[in-house]
């Protein structure tokens, strides 16, 4: 089979059918197999993208990771009210924080950045005069 940009769900059927049958062999071509690897990678990242998680999920995620407790979060966050605020997703995340859990937990800046797929809870029902 000679490899080729992969543009149809056929085409990407038979290229994993090919890779498959690659890592098969006793002694595969590794050059080949690198390349196969990358077209369909290529085809997988434009028609089946994998969503960026949730910041606050990804958070939860890293402290279940870590076995860190909410406490474990307060030098990133501030302080135990900021952690609590955070979490319960009644305060957006700060410029600063998302650097310290950037830095300290090794989350990818980039879904930290993002808007959280739930909405923030507001803690006042006040309105301003």
């Amino acid at each position: 089979m000679k490899p080729k940009v992969i543009k149809t769900e056929r085409e990407y059927k038979a290229a994993l059918a090919h890779l498959e049958a690659l890592m098969d062999r006793s002694s595969p071509d590794t050059a080949e197999l690198e390349l196969w690897s990358l077209l369909v990678e290529k085809y997988e990242e434009e028609h089946f993208p994998i969503a960026t998680p949730d910041p606050i999920e990804a958070i939860r995620f890293r402290m279940e990771q870590a076995g860190l407790a909410p406490a474990d979060l307060q030098p990133f966050l501030q302080s135990k009210s900021k952690v609590s605020e955070v979490m319960n997703r009644k305060r957006p995340l700060s410029l600063s924080m998302i650097r310290a859990l950037h830095h300290g937990l090794n989350i990818p800046a980039e879904v930290l950045v993002q808007e959280t797929q739930a909405p923030y809870i507001s803690g006042s029902s006040k309105s301003r005069k």
